[in-house]
């Protein structure tokens, strides 16, 4: 590569580059700094050096609501990808009928936060929701979805999920269309079943489609904040509050802005050592 192709490349890219610099790095190193400080929002700062990151390791709310975290991750990523793999599998095929429930599917993912809380409020609400109407008619008494601590977790998981689906499955639908139907055609030759086709054609060629959906998800499902706030307001007693709210809590009606940058940091690192670790974990497969 020539001299002048390498700075033709480096103005194509220098935009992003400059952009990301400033959105950013540049807020990143600032909440580093903040972080040092005890602040507020008004501008007064002393510094205080590590105290903000030593007060998160004692504080019990900050553990209950990264365990909320950790909990609504695994809780929303294996089945994510699972079901969204699945309605891709189903749906490739070149029909009309495909092409429109491909359409329905994906159709939630365009919605706001607010009108995916507003949908699910309606269906858990215990007092006159879409499921309290159908266990009523049933004779059953309503389940409280959003005010039992046991179950305000799957109800986040279960709207995460519905919102959630429609990204990772039109990836998985772009990653099967990239396999060459020949090679399909070879192993109908051999009499492979569906379930060896599967295991021995279609996921190992979707492993590239699989991590990136993995990774893209668990680096979402961290920062999981809207649902939370709008459906159940992190209640009763923070059993569903993940990290994300607790630091608007505490920036915002605490004014505690330098312990709620050292969270903000906490996260950011969590964040980043779960998408090394993924990434690691597949290297060694991909340079075999």
């Amino acid at each position: 590569m020539g001299r002048s192709a390498r700075w033709t490349g480096l103005a194509f890219v220098a935009p992003f580059l400059i952009l990301y610099v400033v959105i950013l790095f540049y807020p990143l190193l600032m909440g580093m700094g903040i972080s040092l400080h005890r602040a507020d929002l008004f501008g007064a700062r002393t510094f205080v050096g590590f105290d903000n990151y030593v007060r998160l390791f004692g504080d019990p709310i900050f553990h209950q609501a990264l365990g909320n975290t950790l909990l609504l991750t695994l809780m929303i990523v294996p089945p994510l990808t699972a079901i969204a793999l699945g309605l891709a599998l189903a749906l490739n095929r070149p029909t009309r009928s495909a092409a429109w429930l491909r359409g329905l599917f994906f159709s939630s993912s365009v919605l706001s936060v607010t009108i995916v809380t507003l949908i699910w409020r309606f269906i858990l609400t215990p007092d006159a929701g879409l499921v309290a109407e159908i266990l009523e008619a049933a004779g059953r008494p309503p389940i409280p979805f959003l005010s039992d601590p046991e179950l305000t977790i799957p109800a986040l998981a279960i709207t995460t999920i519905w919102w959630s689906i429609g990204l990772p499955m039109m990836l998985f639908l772009a990653g099967l269309q990239q396999i060459p139907a020949d090679i399909y055609e070879a192993a109908a030759l051999d009499r492979a079943g569906p379930w060896t086709r599967f295991r021995r054609i279609t996921l190992p060629s979707l492993r590239r489609t699989l991590i990136l959906v993995v990774m893209l998800q668990t680096a979402a499902q961290l920062q999981l904040f809207g649902q939370a706030q709008l459906l159940t307001a992190g209640g009763p007693s923070g059993a569903s509050r993940p990290v994300v709210l607790f630091i608007y809590e505490v920036a915002f009606v605490r004014w505690e802005l330098g312990y709620a940058s050292a969270a903000a940091e906490m996260l950011f690192l969590l964040v980043l050592a779960a998408t090394l670790l993924q990434y690691w974990a597949v290297r060694p497969r991909e340079e075999g």
